[in-house]
């Protein structure tokens, strides 16, 4: 079989890879993120970030980015939100679905952020699989350590929350409405609400699937004391201590 040439090889490689597009309306450059985020991951890929770049520099002028994305690698959004946060004009992002994990790092890098009414953010801690001796794990724990601290950065500096406030949101797995997020400072404003009384007509919403979680337990543990003092016949204690595993 005839080889193709390297670069008709780069290209099917490139194509195969994509999960942007571009498009434009009259004055306006429409970028697009949909789907997962790299799905292979662009560790020792010089290709695809310089394709993304190489398209980011092509225009010039304001860009409207569109992203509904569940996330994915953590380095293709890292080196995006660094491309659009030194590109000279303007990002509006715009997330009408959602933007989680290493999408919502690319959200940040918006000069404003518009979410649909009906659009999620959703931020956690990074993850990842290792493989190998006690030294190796350890060295994978200090790498998420490191990549948190760098997305909380990203999150820093577009909400000027805490730290530490930032942090447990992302151990506890947090999703925010568009509402919510607008207050956290995560967006800026609320698609299609330009006329509507904010402060009475959306309730805001925060779910944390930890919290959700630790609250049904501690229900289900003052239900079973409750009932213990009728029924002596199980040990809360017994059953409270298993009921915490599932906190763990």
């Amino acid at each position: 079989m005839r080889e193709l040439p390297t670069s008709r090889k780069e290209l099917i490689k490139m194509n195969k890879r994509k999960f942007w597009n571009w498009s434009e309306n009259e004055n306006e450059r429409i970028l697009r993120i949909d789907g997962v985020i790299a799905e292979e991951p662009w560790i020792d890929d010089e290709i695809t970030p310089k394709q993304f770049k190489s398209e980011l520099m092509s225009g010039s002028g304001d860009i409207t980015l569109w992203i509904n994305s569940p996330g994915g690698d953590v380095f293709a959004a890292s080196q995006i939100y660094n491309m659009l946060m030194d590109y000279k004009g303007d990002v509006t992002v715009k997330i009408d679905g959602l933007a989680a994990s290493a999408a919502s790092v690319i959200a940040m890098a918006g000069t404003r952020v518009l979410m649909s009414p009906v659009s999620q953010i959703m931020v956690h801690n990074p993850m990842t699989v290792a493989i190998g001796n006690a030294e190796e794990m350890s060295k994978a724990i200090d790498m998420l350590s490191e990549i948190k601290k760098s997305i909380i950065n990203a999150y820093e500096l577009k909400t000027n929350l805490p730290r530490d406030e930032i942090s447990k949101m992302m151990d506890s797995e947090t999703w925010m409405n568009a509402r919510k997020a607008v207050e956290l400072g995560f967006a800026d404003e609320i698609m299609y609400m330009e006329n509507l009384n904010f402060n009475t007509a959306l309730d805001s919403f925060m779910f944390s699937r930890m919290a959700v979680t630790n609250k049904l337990i501690d229900k289900l543990i003052d239900k079973l004391k409750s009932k213990n003092q009728s029924q002596n016949k199980i040990t809360v204690e017994s059953l409270q201590k298993r009921l915490y595993l599932l906190k763990t």
